[in-house]
This record gives C-alpha cells, sequence and structure tokens, in this order.
C-alpha cells in the first residue's frame, strides 16, 4: 500500500522559509511532485522531480522554491524561501495517482 506523509508545515511572516517533507512508502515512481490549494482556488503544480533529479517549477514560485528528493529515502522535499502571502495554501505530495493529506502553510505578519 502506497503512503505519503507530509510534514512541515505552518506559520511563517512574508518574507520568511519553510521546509515541507513527503516521507514515500510502498512504491516509488519516476515522478514525485508538489501540489496547493489555497482557499477558493485549484489545485496547483508547484514543482516535481524526477527519479533522476529532472525538476518542473511553476513560473509563480521560480528563483524561490526549490524542489529535491533523497532517493535512498524515498522522501521528497520543498525548500520555500521568500514566501508572500499568496503563497498561503494547503500543499499536497503526490506520486502517480496517489496524493498525501496536505500540510498547511499560511504566510501572514
Amino acid at each position: 500500500q502506497v503512503q505519503l506523509v507530509e510534514s512541515g508545515g505552518g506559520l511563517v511572516q512574508p518574507g520568511g522559509s519553510l521546509r515541507l517533507s513527503c516521507a514515500a512508502s510502498g512504491a516509488i515512481f519516476n515522478i514525485m511532485g508538489w501540489y496547493r490549494q489555497a482557499p477558493g482556488k485549484q489545485r496547483e503544480l508547484v514543482a516535481n522531480v524526477s527519479i533522476g533529479g529532472s525538476t518542473n517549477v511553476a513560473d509563480s514560485v521560480k528563483g524561490r522554491f526549490t524542489v529535491s528528493r533523497d532517493n535512498a529515502k524515498n522522501t521528497l522535499y520543498l525548500q520555500m524561501n521568500s514566501l508572500k502571502p499568496e503563497d498561503t495554501a494547503v500543499y499536497y505530495c503526490k506520486m502517480a495517482l496517489y496524493w498525501g493529506q496536505g500540510t498547511q502553510v499560511t504566510v501572514s505578519s
């Protein structure tokens, strides 16, 4: 059974940083990614990374967010810097058809 467990969300002031983690178990897939959903908006891709390390990052976070993975630990990361209030959302980890439970990120002063 595939499980994805996110951690690392929280409340941070504008300009601050957070690091999200997603621990996967039960299977390994080529692409792992982060999505987010803000209130009243559709879920959107933030960034993904292949098992070989190739990344795809949304324009809205390019230069501020970095996606990476540790294949030995089967763990996905999202380093978020220079956070803005518009980054506030529930962040989800996704691998193939599987989703994590989500972790709330709130950027507010």
